[in-house]
């Protein structure tokens, strides 16, 4: 991210309006319908209440005084398995970059920061949801497909 005026950092308190309105984004992204007040009034909440929560990692990438891409990690616990011999892993996600800001490594920027805290963390492996176009950086990280995909039904 060589981008002059580009800088990542921690998310803070002021940036959580553009954290929420880039999770809308990747939900357009994706195919869904990102509308509606409710889930976003949730994610605001959701995100000042992790903001300084040691088990997240949430980033984002200010250039020029605007948000324009983020990334995050979540420490999970779950029971122990052979590949997490102490359950925990780290769940990446809202990996974004705004539409007019893309092309400049500012999705990577994020990533390999919020990959850096990941790291740092001591948890031996991370998981994420790829999209068709994260697939290359989330390859090139190490993460391979899962023989067993994931599967989601509403309650």
């Amino acid at each position: 991210m060589g981008e002059v005026g580009a800088t990542v950092r921690r998310a803070r308190i002021g940036d959580v309006d553009a954290l929420v309105e880039l999770r809308a984004e990747m939900f357009r992204s994706m195919g869904s319908n990102a509308d509606g007040q409710l889930w976003r009034t949730h994610a605001f909440d959701w995100f000042v209440a992790r903001l300084d929560d040691a088990d997240y990692g949430i980033f984002v990438v200010d250039h020029n005084g605007a948000v324009v891409a983020c990334a995050m990690g979540a420490v999970r616990d779950a029971a122990p398995s052979p590949l997490s011999p102490d359950g925990r892993d780290v769940l990446i996600s809202n990996v974004c970059t705004a539409p007019d800001a893309r092309g400049n490594g500012f999705g990577r920027g994020a990533f390999e920061a919020v990959m850096a805290w990941a790291r740092e963390t001591g948890i031996a492996r991370a998981e994420l949801m790829a999209t068709p176009s994260g697939l290359g950086i989330y390859q090139r990280n190490g993460f391979t497909a899962n023989t067993f995909p994931a599967m989601r039904a509403q309650l």
